[in-house]
């Protein structure tokens, strides 16, 4: 499998480096199964943009910590393009002080989340929740990385899409 993943940081924020996400976003979709090539942009913004994405494609205020967007690509195209994630640097910074995880274990697991969301996992309904809860936690412990749920507060800040 070739990923092609562009990251473009558009906040002052520090961040970690396209190595990294590839690692983590790599890893989710070998997790799932995904064989094949494979395009994502990902996104790292400061809480006014993704406030303003939030309320635009969810209707929601504030900002959130992930969003993704499926690539809504016409059936038999075959194009490898997964869609886009936004991570939001500010919020996921102040979660993991909050949850006391590392940063980079949390931008690991919404890096990992996002990417599961493209490829159509979601958590709406229980059964669709502990089944990529399980996943999540599969696929960061590959990559070395504690079990992401675990306290109230964590479960709590994943109000992405």
């Amino acid at each position: 499998m070739t990923l092609d993943l562009e990251v473009l940081k558009a906040c002052e924020a520090s961040v970690p480096g396209e190595e990294e996400f590839k690692r983590w976003v790599g890893a989710a979709l070998a997790g799932a199964g995904r064989e094949g090539d494979a395009e994502i942009a990902l996104r790292v913004v400061d809480e006014a943009e993704m406030a303003a994405l939030n309320k635009r494609f969810r209707g929601r205020s504030g900002p959130t910590n992930v969003l993704s967007f499926p690539a809504d690509l016409p059936p038999g195209l075959g194009l490898p393009l997964l869609g886009d994630l936004v991570l939001c640097a500010p919020l996921v910074e102040r979660e993991a002080r909050e949850q006391g995880k590392t940063t980079s274990a949390h931008w690991a697991h919404l890096a990992v989340h996002g990417t599961l969301h493209l490829l159509g996992y979601d958590h709406q309904a229980p059964a669709e929740a502990a089944a990529m809860e399980a996943l999540e936690t599969d696929i960061l412990g590959s990559l070395g990385l504690p079990c992401p749920y675990g306290s109230e507060a964590a479960e709590e800040s994943l109000h992405c899409e």
